[in-house]
């Protein structure tokens, strides 16, 4: 049930309860003129002051007039019973009741109920000597104030729980475009610097040897394939990758780049997630050292101790333009985190810059 039926549900069952009481009070108590005049003026004043603290209720809020308004109900639930034949309160404190649970703590609305509760059916008794009769609208009081409040508590409940799903949906979306924006930039970040160099390439090897031009020209087109799949593995939210596939292309790209690269990998089966943390790392160190550094050599090692895996990612050009605390590094300290291990890039005493992983093995 949505937030708008409950507060229609409530409602129509709050306003015939009360148009019930009232009603019943209107046809007892108009014996006479003065009578009449009375009960009339009691209804008007009861109705309307309990639709204005309901109508509050039912939003969340307090009444305008606060605390005026709960007051004015109570003066409309027993002065009248001074100025009338016996039972008005009957009638009317079984309203108040709802009120006062709703508006005040429950510490303080629960024993004033119980004393109003225990007020109209001692009072019943004693005017009827009838222990069934005096029990029943006894109760009555109490039940239909616990009914009130039940039904506004309900409304509340489900509007926060509207409110909690918009929420979560809008940090579903948020996640999502998080997600798109990190895969984005780790898949595509490599596929375009590994482009943009084999174009440059290509460009300044067409005119003294063709041959290889074509070659890089090739490899360029293998390259935007894989940018292709990458995106659409993206769209689809497929991320499976693997860690030797990824180091052999990283190795391809790096010695095409002119960076000599060292690979040592022990031979370990990873749990998914770890496998594709530890995949995107060596994506992630890649592409930084073909955009951000000047390095020569590059060493991909991974290590296992004991239920971990350690990755590092050695290059000997430290990170000059200073992106070791960029976007790329934070996208793969969360993925880290979401494996259960951690990420971190340091730059090295001898100038170079180390971009290391630990992931469960």
């Amino acid at each position: 049930m949505n937030s708008s039926s409950a507060q229609r549900l409530a409602r129509v069952l709050i306003t015939t309860v009360s148009v019930a009481y009232s009603l019943i009070g209107l046809i007892y108590f108009t014996s006479g003129p003065f009578n009449g005049l009375v009960a009339s003026v009691a209804v008007i004043g009861l109705v309307v002051t309990h639709y204005l603290n309901m109508r509050a209720g039912l939003r969340g809020e307090r009444p305008p007039l606060f605390p005026l308004t709960v007051v004015l109900q109570a003066l409309a639930t027993y002065v009248p019973e001074y100025l009338l034949p016996y039972g008005w309160s009957v009638l009317s404190a079984p309203m108040l009741a709802g009120t006062l649970l709703v508006f005040l703590p429950l510490r303080w609305s629960g024993p004033l109920v119980g004393v109003m509760t225990l007020w109209d059916g001692g009072s019943i008794f004693a005017w009827s000597t009838n222990p069934v009769l005096a029990l029943f609208y006894g109760l009555s009081v109490s039940t239909t104030g616990a009914m009130i409040y039940a039904m506004v508590r309900f409304v509340r409940v489900t509007v926060d729980l509207s409110h909690a799903r918009a929420e979560l949906a809008e940090a579903a979306v948020l996640k999502e475009r998080l997600r798109i924006s990190r895969d984005l930039h780790d898949g595509l970040g490599r596929s375009l610097t590994a482009i943009a160099l084999k174009g440059d390439l290509a460009a300044r090897l067409m005119d003294r040897d063709p041959t290889a031009a074509r070659g890089e020209v090739d490899e360029l087109v293998q390259v935007a394939r894989e940018a292709a799949q990458d995106v659409r593995r993206v769209a689809r939210g497929y991320r499976e990758l693997s860690l030797v596939s990824e180091v052999d292309r990283a190795v391809a790209l790096l010695e095409s780049s002119g960076v000599g690269c060292q690979v040592h990998l022990v031979d370990a089966a990873l749990p998914e997630p770890s496998e594709a943390a530890l995949a995107w790392g060596v994506r992630e160190a890649v592409t930084n050292v073909l955009r951000h550094s000047r390095a020569t050599t590059c060493t991909i090692s991974t290590s296992l101790t004991e239920d971990r895996l350690r990755l590092e990612v050695v290059n000997d050009g430290a990170d000059h333009d200073g992106h070791e605390s960029g976007g790329g590094l934070t996208g793969l300290a969360e993925r880290a985190a979401q494996a259960g291990g951690t990420a971190g890039a340091v730059a090295t005493g001898t100038g170079g810059f180390r971009l290391t992983m630990e992931v469960p093995a």
